[in-house]
């Protein structure tokens, strides 16, 4: 039917490539593989150990649990498209994929603004850390994060909902986005667009403005201090920060540019793009905070 409003969709494959695409999942199943283990090991680490009960470790337990739910999401049907050739995905399934992709990046955006505010109140006004972020006011931060990034994205599939979708339904990547979606659909896309824009400036945009207020602030800060060895072990304290942070944002800038202005670029390179924007935070942040973090390679050890 010209005009079926619940298509299913075709996860997208690498031309001329696909007799490989079984050994291709190799690596991609063993960096999920990866993610999984470190990011349980975190969880498990600030668990068992109480002299991390703190609130720097609360919220890395909680991009612990996002980075594991956002690879799990996509990964698993990502593998079942390789190994098996599984390339429909249903229109219900596709849009619900879409929403916990979207909301959780949204989720994992506002924690990393969590974080960044708590170095900046550890190092600009270290008296008062203790006061402001507690253990509560950290669980409350938790579920603003998690209301912020369910209440932005929930517009993003409920607006597509109703589209018909009569043209092409093969995917740019092998697991569904919203521009990807929406540039299927027949029909003026124009709110979808509009709204779409809006709430990626309104989270992540704001968020990576916020956050890089915050490193202003601390610099000056630290700028501030006599000793340059001083400096510097104040600001070690926010390296692990800063390259989970850079882990986040460059992949999502890098696949925005894509879907903007790689419409004349080869399917692998989006391919690649939106494997990596999974897939890298997942495997890379469990491993920055283990290497910079004591507590957590004795524990582990």
């Amino acid at each position: 039917n010209s005009s079926d409003l619940s298509p299913s969709f075709i996860l997208a494959s690498i031309p001329g490539l696909e007799a490989a695409q079984s050994w291709m999942a190799i690596p991609l199943c063993s960096a999920y593989i990866l993610a999984v283990a470190g990011n349980c090991a975190v969880l498990l680490v600030v668990r068992m150990e109480p002299s991390l009960h703190a609130p720097m470790y609360f919220f890395l337990c909680m991009l612990a649990a996002i980075d594991l739910a956002l690879a799990t999401a996509t990964v698993p049907r990502i593998l079942a498209f390789y190994w098996f050739d599984s390339r429909e995905i249903g229109f219900g399934a596709c849009l619900l994929q879409m929403f916990l992709i979207h909301s959780l990046s949204a989720i994992e955006s506002t924690v990393l603004l969590a974080m960044a505010v708590d170095r900046y109140v550890a190092i600009c006004h270290p008296l008062r850390h203790a006061a402001v972020l507690t253990n509560a006011a950290t669980a409350k931060i938790g579920l603003l994060a998690m209301a912020r990034g369910v209440l932005f994205f929930l517009p993003l599939p409920l607006l597509l909902l109703p589209l018909p979708f009569c043209g092409s339904r093969v995917l740019s990547h092998s697991f569904c986005l919203h521009q990807d979606v929406m540039n299927l659909a027949c029909a003026n896309t124009t709110p979808s667009v509009v709204y779409g824009l809006t709430a990626i400036l309104l989270v992540m945009g704001l968020d990576a403005v916020l956050i890089c207020l915050s490193y202003i602030l601390i610099l000056k800060a630290v700028l501030r201090l006599a000793a340059w060895r001083e400096r510097l072990k104040v600001f070690s304290t926010c390296i692990a920060h800063i390259c989970v942070v850079l882990a986040f944002y460059v992949p999502l800038i890098g696949l925005s540019v894509v879907h903007r202005f790689g419409k004349d670029l080869a399917p692998l390179v989006h391919i690649i793009m939106g494997n990596v924007y999974i897939l890298v935070p997942a495997v890379l942040n469990p491993i920055i905070y283990g290497v910079r973090t004591k507590q957590i390679q004795r524990r582990i050890l």
